[in-house]
């Protein structure tokens, strides 16, 4: 993908806010669980879009401040959660102080950052110890008509990053995994509001749309393992990622 394209899909999804907060899914607690270590007391959310990861924290009882650069998507997250502290800025220019949170969670936004600036950014924010936290929620293509309903959308930049070594670099210390596997319930709409969300689709002309979504319609209504149902289970993956900060961290 060209650097111009990245721009523009990165910076799509203030268009498609209703679709986002709609359709997105929320995260298991599984892999909430795991991202976030025993004593945790306050944790940073970058690229939090309309909060859809920042619920899980607020609801762990965390100090949560939530950093998000498109306005639209801000501002739908502002109003969901009106607790918590509600930041522009970007991983490569966080607006908070020096050594001030033990935890930074980017949830479906990493792929998007410049790893060269985000990096030791986060290393400055966090506190001695802090860890950084990566997830993203992917749809389970060995299922067969998953399988297919991918072959339609075709893949998202979340998707590419999926299929890429994931690995938190320096000044951060060795990068450990988790998976887990789940689902969720959707029917025909939400499933049209969640192609509708990305951010290729938001930034396609017409046509290309148009094709997507008729074929998403034809897909349901003729695979047998949906056709015929109002509702329909989608199963995801969750991968998540974690390294702690070193003590001899970049300054």
């Amino acid at each position: 993908m060209d650097d111009e394209l990245r721009k523009e899909q990165a910076t799509s999804f203030g268009n498609a806010v209703d679709e986002y907060e709609r359709a997105r899914p929320t995260y298991p607690q599984d892999a909430v669980d795991w991202l976030i270590p025993a004593g945790t007391r306050s944790v940073l959310d970058l690229g939090a879009g309309t909060g859809k990861f920042t619920r899980s924290l607020v609801a762990r009882g965390l100090e949560v401040t939530a950093v998000e650069p498109d306005d639209e998507m801000r501002a739908a997250l502002a109003d969901a959660l009106p607790s918590v502290q509600t930041l522009k800025g970007t991983a490569e220019n966080i607006p908070v102080p020096d050594a001030s949170v033990d935890v930074i969670t980017a949830a479906q936004a990493w792929h998007w950052v410049d790893e060269n600036l985000a990096l030791p950014e986060a290393a400055r924010v966090l506190k001695p110890g802090g860890s950084l936290a990566l997830v993203w929620n992917i749809r389970n293509e060995s299922v067969p008509w998953v399988k297919r309903l991918g072959e339609i959308m075709g893949d998202s930049a979340a998707e590419v990053a999926m299929q890429q070594s994931i690995t938190i670099g320096a000044p951060f210390g060795p990068t450990e995994t988790f998976e887990v596997g789940w689902t969720r319930m959707t029917n025909l709409d939400e499933l049209l509001a969640l192609v509708a969300s990305r951010s290729y689709i938001i930034t396609a002309g017409d046509k290309k749309r148009a094709e997507v979504f008729d074929g998403v319609r034809e897909l349901i209504s003729s695979d047998p393992a949906v056709a015929g149902r109002h509702e329909f289970e989608l199963p995801y993956r969750t991968f998540c990622f974690r390294a702690r900060l070193l003590e001899s961290r970049i300054q």
